[in-house]
């Protein structure tokens, strides 16, 4: 609806639009002071980008944001109308955030402990600042409204109303052949967001009704306010065109009305009258977050934190705020996403301002501002002050100034390996930290000197509390030189080993994924995973910096041996240029060798199943260019961090011969190293891969890891491979996975119930991918033993 100033853009250390450039800040710079940014809002994408224009060597940005994408909100009614795809409308977090240098945290915040100065979450550890923005908009009060809960949708959050419109569109055109009477649409909130998104959704269902050869006209709309008007804060001419625009689409305008009760299908007023609504949505008046009251900090009657003229909260110097949630002292003005997207600069360097001794500069909102408001179809009314124009042209000239301001932080250049040169750091230090930061950029000791400090390691592994088994008698609990672990009667030890550096810059869950991919190769034993010795590298810096790190990751680490019945007994803590994280796991299994799931045990005539889809290697050597979008990331580290604990329990119960775990070597380097002890031939279909989004587009792109050229030279191995080398998940057999699923040899009459129970479990993507076969199957002299099929 509010179309901001377009300005100039720069980007990266790479030519980006012309001659503007973003310089990224150098990895050698040692981490001095935090910014941590609650919230994807227009304010914080601006200070991401700011801070990509001008680095601030020490400082380091994190945003912490639960959805990937965030709307862009000027641009929200034409996707709902039509006129614009998902990516057109939404702003890519994690890849913005990556260009700018800065780090990603994709989860809601619930809380902030002043005292201790962290962020605190529901389910993974605090996060430290020391400088702290929140721009995460304002919340609909629709849980004071009786019933409205439960029988009405918010339009925020966002991802909550999207999700409501499309099942609404997605049951629309299941129901596309019956015969139906009204459908029956109501919006309540009269200002220019109810408005806008009542005209956008009727123009949309419509055209979706007209689509399916039914009558557009069984819809019917409603707009219910509580207001004497609609638009209130706008002029008197801008209100008048839109009583004729919605008179004329046939909405029924309900002024003075105060919804107090909703129902499975009917609003209720204050007057007790009712009225029929098979879909609710609320744009009301909205509040602050009901855990910033958890904050102390100072909030207005609305629960907004209050700010100066600074951006920062008056009972807090340390704490900014900007966007709808913030309320500015002695400057009332409209909540409009105008005044986020212009408070972005001022914020961002007056956040850095605060961290290097500088004075900070005064945010003076403007009185009037340009509103262009659209009707559903392309036409859009414009509004500023007592002015007002109308007309198709409005809406073709906001539409390019939307398209423009989104290119600012959608159309990333390539990332490459050039560094910004080392510059010194303006970051106020106290004198302990002064000595910390000179012995961080000094030239450290190796062998034993290069550990991390005892102090350090003690106070970041203080808050963990592993499991403890009956059967390891020297830990963490008591610690000595060694641990000592017995193993039980009738018992014989797994042993395995897995290290690799950070791919991403969430510590904690980088540790989630480093312990799943070290117990992959227990469970893929049939093992029960015993315990665990961590081996972890931490970039040096500032001793709070550092323990932080470590604490986040390890957190992580130890939540999931936890749940895997794992305990870590002990292990190497060292100083390095790259974060990184392995584990030597050892598992129990029975004495017996036939128990043991081996890779050697593939039967012709099993049937192949594969747990988790693949594509983690090369979504992200697309996501180090900048080539993949945040969410295909989002699902690559859900895949991650799913563990394949119960997928093993379950092949077995299914009768499962052999199994290995698809990791480094590629499906097909991995399924090798069954067929050829097992002196079996397999046959693989293509089309049945499971495969991550995102994972097709970027190798087709040319997005490969480093290790797929050496996994590629198995290809010798399959029969006959030119007329496959075309097919898109052709070069999927050769990508290295991390924290991969399980491949195994199920019995063929047992394999449809595997698959069906592992989905059932949670493994969705889990497939039969082919099966074994015997090499006389195959009359070609060919000895190669992969066969593949569309």
């Amino acid at each position: 609806m509010l179309t901001p100033p377009v300005g100039k853009r720069r980007l990266a250390t790479f030519t980006y639009l012309a001659s503007e450039t973003m310089r990224m800040q150098p990895a050698e710079t040692p981490v001095r002071r935090d910014i941590v940014l609650i919230g994807g809002g227009h304010s914080h994408v601006a200070v991401l980008r700011r801070f990509a224009m001008h680095p601030e060597p020490g400082i380091r940005l994190t945003l912490v944001c639960r959805d990937t994408h965030t709307p862009y909100s000027g641009m929200l009614p034409g996707y709902v109308a039509g006129h614009y795809d998902f990516d057109e409308v939404h702003i890519d977090l994690r890849r913005l955030a990556q260009a700018a240098g800065a780090r990603f945290i994709r989860d809601e915040a619930v809380g902030i402990a002043r005292t201790e100065q962290t962020v605190t979450f529901a389910h993974r550890p605090p996060l430290p600042y020391d400088k702290l923005s929140i721009n995460i908009g304002s919340t609909p009060r629709i849980g004071e409204v009786s019933g409205a809960q439960d029988h009405a949708v918010a339009v925020k959050p966002i991802h909550q109303f999207r999700e409501r419109w499309r099942e609404l569109l997605t049951r629309l055109a299941e129901r596309s052949g019956e015969h139906q009477g009204p459908l029956q649409l109501a919006v309540v909130g009269g200002g220019a967001g109810g408005v806008e998104l009542l005209l956008a959704m009727q123009y949309r269902l419509r055209h979706e009704l007209e689509a399916q050869g039914r009558d557009p006209d069984i819809l019917e709309c409603a707009l219910f306010t509580q207001s004497a008007e609609i638009l209130p804060t706008h002029n008197r001419w801008v209100r008048a065109r839109f009583r004729a625009l919605l008179k004329n689409r046939g909405v029924a305008v309900h002024l003075n009305r105060q919804i107090t009760r909703v129902e499975a299908g009917r609003l209720i007023d204050a007057e007790g009258e009712a009225f029929s609504a098979d879909e609710t949505v609320w744009v009301t008046q909205a509040g602050g977050a009901a855990w910033l009251e958890g904050t102390d900090l100072a909030l207005d009657e609305q629960g907004f934190i209050r700010v100066n003229d600074y951006l920062q909260s008056i009972s807090d110097p340390d704490i900014f705020a900007a966007g709808d949630i913030a309320s500015q002292d002695g400057r009332p003005r409209e909540k409009a996403g105008v005044f986020a997207v212009r408070q972005g600069r001022p914020l961002a360097d007056n956040l850095r301002a605060s961290l290097i001794d500088k004075s900070l500069a005064a945010y003076c909102p403007q009185r009037q501002w340009l509103a262009l408001i659209s009707s559903g179809d392309r036409y859009a009314v414009a509004s500023r002050g007592p002015f007002s124009w109308s007309g198709a042209w409005l809406w073709r000239w906001k539409d390019r100034i939307d398209r423009r301001f989104m290119a600012r932080f959608n159309d990333l250049p390539a990332m490459t390996d050039q560094a910004t040169p080392h510059s010194e750091s303006r970051v106020t230090l106290d004198n302990a930290e002064h000595t910390q930061a000179l012995s961080a950029l000094a030239m450290r000791c190796g062998g034993c000197g290069a550990k991390v400090g005892a102090s350090v390691l003690s106070r970041a592994l203080a808050g963990l509390s592993p499991i403890e088994h009956d059967d390891v008698l020297v830990g963490l609990a008591s610690p000595d030189d060694a641990a000592v672990v017995r193993v039980p009667p009738g018992k014989a030890m797994v042993h395995s080993i897995d290290f690799f550096r950070a791919f991403i810059d969430d510590p904690y869950v980088f540790g989630q994924v480093a312990a799943h991919h070290a117990l992959g190769d227990i469970f893929a034993m049939g093992a029960e995973a015993q315990t665990a010795m961590a081996v972890a590298t931490v970039p040096p810096g500032l001793e709070a910096k550092v323990e932080d790190t470590l604490r986040q990751m390890m957190t992580g680490a130890v939540e999931v041996l936890d749940a895997a019945g794992c305990q870590l007994v002990g292990g190497h803590t060292g100083e390095g240029q790259e974060l990184a994280l392995g584990f030597s796991v050892n598992g129990l299994i029975d004495e017996a060798p036939e128990r043991a799931l081996r890779k050697d045990g593939l039967h012709p005539g099993d049937a192949l199943i594969l747990t988790k889809p693949l594509g983690t290697g090369t979504l992200f050597a697309a996501q180090a260019q900048l080539a993949a979008r945040g969410r295909w990331i989002d699902a690559a580290l859900d895949s991650m961090c799913q563990s394949n604990q119960a997928g093993a329990t379950c092949l077995q119960t299914h009768g499962a011969r052999a199994c290995t775990d698809v990791t480094g070597f590629g499906l097909l380097g991995h399924l090798i190293e069954m067929t050829r002890p097992s002196g079996v031939d397999a046959e693989l279909s293509l089309s049945a891969l499971p495969v991550l989004e995102g994972a097709e587009a970027t190798l087709a792109a040319g997005s490969l890891s480093s290790l797929q050229p050496a996994n590629a030279r198995v290809r010798r191995a399959i029969r006959d491979p030119v007329p496959w080398r075309e097919h898109p998940r052709y070069g999927l057999l050769f990508d290295p996975q991390t924290a991969g699923g399980l491949l195994a040899g199920i019995p063929a009459d047992n394999a449809e119930a595997c698959v069906a129970k592992l989905r059932a479990m949670g493994y969705h993507e889990a497939a039969i991918i082919g099966r074994v076969i015997s090499p006389s199957e195959d009359a070609s002299d060919d000895p190669a033993p992969i066969r593949l099929r569309e």
